[in-house]
């Protein structure tokens, strides 16, 4: 089974991410994270909360809006390395929705980004097959003190003094 961290941990992994193009029917007996576009078209039809959903840096969370915390999963891609529009997706659910639930990154995070992924309030990163999980878990606590409030951090730094 594939490795995730979690809150801090590395733990197995049990949820199953379903493609962008998925159609038909979802397999049954499994935890499923649904692309966005399909939990859209197809949510009257779909039983909650056995599934997540995962929105792709190309497409507008406003989508789910107040039905985020309907969600125990919500994943965020990151198709690449310079695409940082899934910050900004992170921010706005944990923010704007006061989503409650696991905020995951999928697609390609890298060790780099996952202290500054952590303040905008992701605490579960599916990382590339391969990777290390002990250096990218260490990497979470890279850096010790903050200036800026974040989704992790209310305050900036002049008013935690």
């Amino acid at each position: 089974m594939p490795k995730i961290i979690n809150k801090g941990q590395i733990v197995e992994d049990k949820w199953t991410i379903l493609p962008k193009n998925f159609s038909g029917e979802p397999p049954a007996g499994t935890l499923l994270i649904l692309p966005m576009k399909f939990w859209l078209e197809h949510k009257d039809d779909i039983r909650l909360p056995v599934i997540g959903v995962w929105i792709d840096s190309d497409e507008e969370v406003e989508a789910i809006g107040e039905d985020a915390n309907l969600f125990p999963l919500i994943a965020v891609n990151f198709p690449s390395f310079t695409d940082g529009r899934g910050f900004s997706i992170g921010r706005l659910l944990r923010e704007r929705y006061e989503f409650t639930g696991q905020l995951r990154a999928i697609g390609n995070p890298n060790r780099d980004q996952l202290f500054y992924l952590k303040r905008c309030g992701f605490d579960a990163f599916d990382l590339k097959e391969g990777a290390d999980l002990e250096a990218a878990l260490a990497s979470l606590n890279d850096f010790s003190i903050t200036y800026q409030n974040a989704a992790d951090q209310s305050d900036p730094l002049f008013r935690r003094k």
